[in-house]
């Protein structure tokens, strides 16, 4: 499934404001069975989400009717720590997050998740208490994403946050780095038979015949 462009996003968020959530609390491994992403949502969070007879918790933050429709995660710090299972990306997506904002995160969680189409959003320690007093404060408050302003806002408070800059061209731009290639294909293939004119022509002969 290729992502969505991201350039701005208007929506609610709901706080888990937990240090150290590992990919087996985001999908736990006995949902791993499958390849394909479609349903992974109802997944998400599945040991704190639901009791042993699959009964939502009412005490957790994505069963509050305020969670409802929220497009924007507040986590803590270390967030997607443990396994790099990609599923763990997959399962925030179908959820209907886009954004994941936390104070730091572990580093093949964020490079899965820029594949899949989510803004992590790393936040300085005053930036994040300032959110969340904002939050706390004003629980259905509306949070301004700004990807190509790489800013983030809620209420009278804003912050600037920094990205990689090919993550940030391939979420504008909606594609993954498969879909990126695929675009310049024409302009890698002229490149291709400007240097190695014999070899390249006839490996473009053979991969359109492929085709």
């Amino acid at each position: 499934m290729t992502p969505l462009p991201f350039t701005t996003l208007e929506a609610r968020a709901v706080r888990l404001v937990r240090d150290d959530i590992d990919t087996d609390q985001i999908i736990p491994a006995r949902f791993l069975t499958t390849i394909s992403r479609a349903g992974l949502g109802r997944h998400l969070f599945a040991d704190w989400r639901c009791d042993s007879m699959n009964a939502p918790r009412p005490d957790f933050p994505l069963n509050a009717p305020a969670a409802e429709g929220a497009r924007v995660l507040v986590a803590g710090r270390n967030f997607g720590c443990g396994s790099s299972r990609e599923h763990a990306s997959w399962a925030l997506a179908d959820w209907g997050f886009r954004v994941i904002i936390a104070t730091s995160f572990a580093d093949i969680f964020r490079n899965n998740a820029s594949k899949n189409g989510l803004l992590t959003i790393a936040l300085g320690a005053s930036d994040h208490r300032a959110l969340l007093d904002v939050l706390e404060g004003d629980g259905s408050a509306t949070l301004h994403v700004d990807l190509a302003a790489q800013r983030v806002a809620a209420g009278n408070w804003s912050a600037s946050f920094t990205i990689e800059p090919f993550a940030k061209r391939c979420l504008l731009e909606g594609v993954d780095e498969l879909g990126f290639l695929l675009a310049v294909d024409a302009d890698i293939a002229a490149f291709e038979v400007r240097h190695t004119p014999g070899v390249a022509a006839a490996l473009l002969t053979a991969s359109r015949a492929a085709s």
